[in-house]
This record gives structure tokens, sequence and C-alpha cells, in this order.
């Protein structure tokens, strides 16, 4: 049996190929998820509860977050009972190896490989929880970005217009209405409330997303793990929908590639539902799609089916284009009219270093200390990770030239590389900005997934050299401990990263007056409560009606 690289039905193999049925034979609960809707929409929902479970322990630390050693405290506790977690997912996969045969070892694997995507991504969430205990305020209070989100979305919730015709209606809508449901209309207390259950769905979504193209633990390893240096509990919307866009994307042209050989109500079917989800994301938030755009095209053009079925690759091609003018054609309408007068003329930290460099970010808040910024690397002043990542975008293309997910992840590199240049390179002549740093998320998340791939790809070479001398079974790639044994290696060291990175990811958004994004939840406890009284933990138990100002002197 091997193992299957691209379709939603993709699977990790059991301990022993000729062990039971697999997670969907046997009797009782196994046999309840037998049918592949179902163990996704189970596999969905442990990923899920996951995400909720650190958050809500979290809530009832008795802690000042405004104190640092209250912090790091913060952050221990959150890992200690995210690695006891962890470990227990863990050893359900053993048990299952050993009972019953393994019959219900891919099913406990699916399983385990969705609880701690959940458990990661509530991890940052819980981070959050930590960062605003005592305050019911978002991050940055009613300033910035946020103070304009909650705006908008009590426009749009009262049937107004929002403060911005181009900004993404999705997020104001969802905010509006979940205010009105949850929190009496209050759309500023209900941000923080959003904040938290956002950066907690990152990681559920971008796995049920990698899902369509690899095995379980394929998708945690080789697709959520590089995108954890994209959660972020400010706005996590924005960073979600680049996690989810890109496997989308490439699992779009993989049905165009196949697109030739299925049936008319399947394809329609398939292409509408693409498109409905794009429409989703699109309103949700747009810039991605702008990036990404030409390297979509290139590869949709590579993989379209001009002789197999050049007919049926238009039908799906037509029948994604009408599901997302469906769910998004008003508002792609007043972005192309609108926003060719939109002009970006604020120009931050990052507008003033080199373009080529994206491996690491600012923002508008660089903080006190940043000395030489880019930092110097070894070579040539360019870092190692630099220089492993292009050797991998070299190398993935010579094992998978011929296969879209290498493919179409490259083209979307080059495609945000490229217009990330086109757009700096205009910069002085039109004395606007527009947005071009934001490709950093974009080049570092699919950069990573190359590497990711190239690990991906030389495994998957390994295992046909072997199946070529004789030896049909995968899992001797592993040698005597077989499947069971990698897979369990493969989710502590991602438990582990996981950990580590959700920790830091966390810890960036501890608050602190320092001028980096930890002043964001800072503002959020000095800002007068709605009822006139201060935040709990407010610093000298003093506050104003719109807090602690003095992050307008870190803005360049």
């Amino acid at each position: 049996m091997t193992v299957s690289t691209e379709g939603s039905a993709a699977v990790v193999p059991g301990p022993d190929k000729n062990r039971g049925a697999r997670g969907r034979g046997g009797s009782g609960w196994a046999r309840l998820l037998g049918s592949p809707p179902a163990l996704l929409a189970a596999e969905a929902a442990v990923a899920f509860a996951a995400a909720l479970v650190l958050p809500y322990l979290a809530h009832r630390f008795k802690l000042n977050p405004l104190d640092r050693i209250a912090q790091v405290s913060g952050l221990a506790a959150i890992q200690f009972r995210f690695a006891l977690l962890g470990l227990l997912c863990i050893a359900a996969v053993l048990l299952a190896a050993r009972f019953r045969r393994g019959r219900h070892f891919d099913l406990v694997t699916r399983f385990a490989a969705a609880a701690v995507v959940g458990l990661a991504s509530g991890f940052v969430a819980a981070g959050a929880v930590v960062a605003l205990l005592g305050t019911p305020w978002p991050m940055f209070g009613l300033n910035g970005d946020s103070g304009r989100i909650v705006e908008w979305a009590h426009a749009v919730a009262n049937g107004q217009p929002s403060g911005s015709p181009v900004y993404p209606p999705g997020p104001l809508y969802t905010l509006g209405y979940y205010a009105e449901w949850f929190r009496g209309g209050n759309t500023a207390y209900a941000f923080k409330d959003l904040q938290i259950l956002g950066a907690a769905a990152f990681g559920p979504l971008t796995y049920l997303a990698w899902r369509m193209l690899l095995s379980p633990v394929r998708a945690l390893a080789f697709g959520v793990a590089p995108a954890f240096t994209l959660i972020d509990a400010y706005k996590p919307y924005s960073q979600t929908v680049l996690a989810v866009l890109i496997p989308t994307l490439v699992a779009m042209v993989v049905a165009l590639r196949r697109s030739g050989n299925q049936r008319w109500p399947l394809l329609l079917a398939v292409g509408g539902g693409f498109g409905v989800l794009l429409g989703v994301m699109f309103l949700t938030y747009s810039g991605w799609f702008l990036w990404s755009a030409a390297g979509v095209l290139l590869a949709a053009l590579l993989y379209f089916p001009w002789r197999t079925g050049r007919w049926k690759g238009l039908g799906y091609l037509a029948a994604s284009l009408v599901g997302f003018l469906v769910v998004a054609g008003s508002y792609l309408h007043v972005m192309l009219v609108e926003g060719q007068n939109t002009k970006d003329t604020n120009f931050r930290f990052d507008n003033y270093t080199d373009p080529a460099y994206y491996l690491m970010w600012r923002t508008d808040m660089p903080g006190k200390n940043v000395g030489d910024w880019p930092p110097l690397g070894e070579y040539g002043g360019v870092g190692l990770f630099a220089v492993v990542t292009f050797v991998c975008l070299g190398l993935v293309l010579w094992m998978g030239l011929r296969q879209p997910l290498p493919v179409t992840i490259v083209a979307m590199f080059v495609s945000a590389w490229l217009m990330r240049m086109y757009i700096a390179s205009h910069m002085y002549s039109t004395q606007t900005v527009q947005l071009y740093t934001r490709t950093n998320n974009q080049l570092l998340y699919c950069g990573m997934v190359v590497c990711a791939l190239t690990v991906h790809l030389v495994t998957k070479r390994l295992a046909e050299r072997r199946n070529t001398a004789g030896d049909t079974d995968p899992a001797a790639l592993f040698g005597p401990v077989g499947r069971t044994g990698a897979v369990a290696g493969a989710l502590v060291g991602l438990l582990l990263l996981l950990g580590t990175v959700s920790s830091s990811m966390a810890d960036r958004y501890m608050p602190a007056q320092d001028g980096t994004y930890r002043v964001l939840p800072w503002v959020s406890h000095t800002v007068r409560k709605l009822d006139g009284s201060c935040p709990k933990f407010a610093p000298g138990h003093t506050c104003s009606a719109e807090g602690d100002q003095s992050w307008l002197s870190y803005i360049r």
C-alpha cells in the first residue's frame, strides 16, 4: 500500500499492511465513521474541540498579565498542559497499534494529528487570553486597525456603510453579527472574543485545507508546521486566509488536471464548491489573491487537460468562476472600481529596508532596540536559512516538475516575489506603498512549504526505490519498527516543535511598553471600561478613554 500525496482520501498506512480494515472495518464506533465524509467531519470536530481546551483553561489562571514573571509562569502553565494533552494523543496512537492488531491505528492517527493541530493553535489563543486577563477590550483597545474595525463593524451591523468600501466585508459582518448575538451589540468587547477564537481556529482550518492534498501526519508536518510562522492573535483572519488559500489553490489545480476524466455532475459540483470557498476567502481578505494570481494562472495553463478533456476543463473553470462571482462578485466590482483610487501612503519601518529580505519583518512597530536590519547573514549578507530555501526550491522542481503540488507552490512564490519588486520599484515615483511588504508572509510561507515538500518528495523517492527492489511496503523504509514508530516519532517531534513555536508567538503579545506588538495588549489594559472603571490590572489603577498613547512615539 502506498501513501497518497494528493486527494482528500489520503490516509497514513497502519503498522502492518495485512492488519484488519484500517480504521473502517471492525465494529462499534469505528464502523460509524466508515465513510470519508464522516471521517473528515469527525477529524474536523476533534481539531476544533482541541483548539478550545487551552484557552478555556487559561481564562482560569490567577495572575497579573502586566508582570513579566506572571507572563512567564502563564506561558509555562500553558506549555505544561499542551505537552500533557499532546503526549496523551501520542499514547493513544501507540495503544491503537497494539490493540486488536492495529485495526484502529489509522483512525486514531487521524484524530491524534487533528488534536495536536488544535492544541497548537489553542496555545496561541490561550496566550492571548492571558495577555488580556482583566480587561474586556481587544488588543489595542480602540486604536489603530482594531479601532477602525470595531467602528466599521458597528456601522455595517446597523445597516450603514463602513468607513472603507474596499476593506473586506467578511470580518466586519462577522464581528457585527457576533456582537449582536453574544455581546449586546458591543463590537469592541466582541472583537476580543474573535481575536481569541480566530487564533484558535487557525490550526484546524489550515489542517483541513492541507488534508485535501496530504495524509494526516504529512499535512501536519509539511503544511501546518510551516504555516505557524503566520499565526496571529491581533487580526487572525488575514493570516488564516493565506494559510488556507495556498493549499486550496493547489487543490484546485490538482482537480483541474483530473477534470478530463471526471463526470460532469461531479465536475461542476467540485468546481462550484471551490469557487464558493474562494469567494468566502476573498470577502475575508483579498490581498493574497493579487500576489498569487500570476502563479496560479501559470500552473492552470500547465496542468489544463488540453488533450484529455478540454471542454470538461473549461466547464470546471466556468463553474469555479460562477461560484466565486455568486459569493464575491459585488465586492470584486467594488475593488476594481474603488481600488483604483485607493492609495496607501503609509510608509512603515520595513519600507526603508532591503526589499529582497523577507524572512523576518518588524512592521510599523520595530521596537526600541532594532540594531542593524536586516541582520547580517553568512553568505554575501544572506543568512543560511535563505540559502537553504532557494536550494530546496530548485530541488523540489527537480524532483516534482510533473506534479502540480510543488510546481504551484513555487509558481505562487515567484508570483509574490515579482509583485513585490514591481510595486516597490514604483514606490519613489508614486510615493505609495500599496501594502507590498505583506508579501513577506506569502514568501516565507511558500518558502517553508517548499523546504518541507523537499523532504516529502525525498521520502517518496526512497519508498519508490524500495518498491522497485521488490519490497512493496513503504513501511520498510523506516526499518523494523515500521510505520508505528515513524508516526509516533513524527508526532513527538512535531508536538515539541509546535509547542515551542506557539509559545514564541504567544509571548509576542504579552503586554509591555517596548515599542513592539506587545504594546497592543498593554494599551488594552489602560482604556477605561464602558462603566467608567479601569481594567483590573491597569498600571497605577489609572486609565483613560483612549488608553496609553505612548505607542505613537515608536512609529517612524
